[in-house]
């Protein structure tokens, strides 16, 4: 098993699992403080885990660390949280799935990245998975209200522009290092954010708070700060489309763990992550051509 692959696994059990922590944790909290939560234990976390690591920083990296992590950051924890206030957990992990193809269309119109023949295939088959996924989700629920897949579009956005940003302009950083300066970036506004917000209702020792705060603890450290370490460590080794195409396994995770909590699947949704998972299988099959597989990774 190639070291890729162990990655995205891994990144596809994580952020595919992080989605019914979020609504666990979203028993306690509101979205805007679980989202500011999540982002300030994971920095702090971070910081302790990188700080030596941001030596190697240089400013000219500052201008791309701060557009990546405004993007990829700051604004998805928040946008998740909001999201999941009125879509299943499985749902949203569904429409996160357009990361590969904003990742190759971002990359192929504003960073110069090669997308072959394959992987464009490969987005599309996924696509295709993720529609009749969603078709059966709003079958299935049709009482939720699916313009808030919009948060997730414009996460998935962030995303997809954070994946060329560092493969094109930070690929000399450690993929620590990339992360803890992200997450810094993310601190400032963060605060302010919840400075808006009375923090003071919060019963801190309130047993009902027990479970979501555990969740929240889990989801900031480990499907947060180290997932995105993983994340960026994928990127270095592998193309762009090839590390977006982890949203592609997401929602499968999150539909078993959906399962777990009560959800219901159908026989559409099955149908949905076998194509899912082949739409995988073309993006990241390797050329036979070994000058072209170079050329991807480039």
């Amino acid at each position: 098993m190639t070291k890729k692959l162990i990655y995205l696994l891994a990144l596809a059990l994580i952020w595919g699992s992080s989605f019914i922590l979020i609504k666990k944790a979203l028993l306690g909290f509101t979205a805007v403080q679980l989202g500011g939560f999540r982002i300030l234990i994971a920095s702090f976390f971070l910081f302790i885990l990188g700080f030596r690591s941001m030596r190697t920083i240089q400013k000219k990296d500052w201008k791309w660390l701060i557009i990546a992590g405004t993007l990829s950051s700051c604004l998805p924890p928040f946008l998740f949280a909001l999201a999941q206030t009125e879509l299943d957990s499985g749902v949203t992990a569904i429409f996160n799935s357009l990361t590969p193809l904003l990742t190759a269309g971002v990359g192929a119109l504003l960073f110069g990245a090669y997308v072959s023949t394959r992987q464009r295939v490969g987005v599309i088959v996924g696509l295709l998975g993720t529609s009749l996924l969603m078709l059966a989700g709003s079958e299935l629920h049709p009482d939720q209200n699916y313009g808030y897949a919009f948060f997730i579009f414009i996460s998935a956005m962030g995303y997809a522009f954070n994946i060329n940003i560092i493969k094109r302009h930070l690929f000399h950083l450690s993929p620590l290092a990339i992360t803890t300066a992200s997450f810094g970036v993310a601190v400032p506004p963060t605060i302010l954010i919840l400075m808006g917000f009375d923090m003071s209702r919060i019963d801190w020792s309130g047993q009902q708070l027990h479970i979501p705060l555990a969740c929240l603890f889990i989801l900031a450290i480990l499907g947060t700060g180290i997932a995105n370490i993983l994340f960026n460590m994928l990127i270095k080794v592998s193309s762009p489309v090839y590390a977006a195409s982890v949203t592609y396994l997401i929602p499968l995770v999150a539909v078993l763990w959906g399962l777990g909590d009560g959800e219901i699947i159908n026989l559409l949704q099955l149908l949905g992550g076998i194509i899912i998972l082949f739409g995988v299988f073309l993006v990241n099959r390797k050329s036979k051509n070994p000058e072209q597989e170079a050329h991807n990774k480039a």
